[in-house]
């Protein structure tokens, strides 16, 4: 498959959203990114089930759900409502996620796992088979604008390992620090979806970049 882009939203203009989202609609991006901060699993806040609300009812694309918040299962259903396609929720935060998975997919979502930094791609062996995706936070999860983490490379090639090994079609999605300069030789070893704010959004032309990070 060729790989997809998903403009996060965080990196926006708040002050005309709708514009921004309108940009996204017609460009050649693949799906929203949406990123959800409680200010304790992470610390910042950034906005919730209203906001979501809102930008479902402008999308014309999937919207992909990133939760960084404690306890995520309690809030599955909540976000299925808000207008949720793909929910994914930490590892590092989530104490029965066999159980949190199964649930996000019983309420007709695409269903994966985070993985900070400075967790091991192999926690993930016993559920590997059981998700659509496994997100890699490239940069430690928070706030946006942060510097590329380079063990991110290897920890693509032993989850495009671990997939392959277990005959899954789990995808991997990249966010933090994605760039037209390294977005090549993050495609290259295996990532399937590359989430861009800054390089989108801070750019002169983000539609255009879009486009660019489409074709690397």
């Amino acid at each position: 498959m060729n790989h997809l882009i998903a403009p996060s939203l965080l990196s926006a203009n708040f002050t005309n959203l709708e514009a921004d989202i309108e940009m996204v609609n017609k460009s050649e991006a693949d799906w929203f990114h949406l990123d959800v901060m409680d200010g304790l699993f992470v610390p910042n806040i950034s906005f919730g089930m209203p906001v979501i609300r809102s930008i479902k009812k402008l999308s014309e694309k999937p919207l992909d759900v990133h939760l960084m918040i404690v306890q995520p299962e309690r809030f599955i259903k909540d976000f299925r409502d808000a207008g949720a396609d793909i929910l994914t929720i930490h590892y590092e935060a989530s104490t029965h996620l066999h159980r949190s998975i199964a649930e996000i997919k019983n309420n007709g979502m695409k269903a994966g796992v985070v993985l900070n930094p400075h967790t091991p791609v192999n926690v993930l062996v016993d559920i590997i088979s059981d998700l659509d995706l496994v997100l890699l936070m490239s940069v430690n999860p928070g706030f946006g604008g942060q510097k590329f983490i380079e063990n991110t490379y290897n920890k693509i090639s032993k989850l495009r390992n671990l997939i392959e090994r277990s005959d899954s079609s789990t995808l991997i999605e990249v966010d933090g620090g994605v760039t037209l300069e390294n977005a090549p030789k993050l495609v290259k070893v295996g990532a399937n979806i590359l989430v861009a704010g800054n390089t989108v959004f801070g750019s002169v032309n983000p539609s255009e970049t879009i486009k660019n990070l489409k074709k690397v």
